[in-house]
């Protein structure tokens, strides 16, 4: 009886459950989706708009997008020098901005934004602040 018992249990090879010889279907165990109790170590949750880690990112990609358009970065049209100074040059890049705000500077600036965001989620959830 022990054995019969034994050859009903399904087991798996791969990710198809292998059926044993002479097993009928019906007396296989049906497999449950896994239910996620907890996130991990580094999840944070972002369940409306208002939630702080949603304020984190929105705040940071702002922030660096207006330092951006308003010449308080780096951009296309404006490189820094060795003495971390923003002077005024022509990258040739079409805009209709009347700053000479860039699709690439966008782009750079909105990564820039979101890496920084990250980081301050990242943080307070280590310390467990968030």
């Amino acid at each position: 009886m022990a054995a019969t018992m034994m050859t009903s249990i399904p087991q798996f090879c791969g990710l198809r459950p292998a059926v044993p010889v002479g097993a009928p279907v019906r007396s296989l165990v049906a497999v449950q989706p896994l239910k996620r109790s907890g996130g991990g170590a580094l999840s944070a949750r972002c369940d409306f708009i208002g939630s702080p880690t949603n304020l984190i990112m929105v705040t940071s990609t702002s922030l660096m997008l207006f330092a951006g358009r308003f010449g308080l970065a780096p951009s296309a049209n404006r490189k820094s020098t060795a003495g971390l100074k923003l002077e005024v040059r022509d990258s040739g890049l079409q805009t209709g901005d009347p700053a000479g705000f860039t699709l690439a500077d966008t782009l750079a600036c909105g990564v820039v934004g979101h890496i920084i965001g990250v980081g301050v989620v990242l943080g307070l959830k280590g310390i467990g602040s968030l």
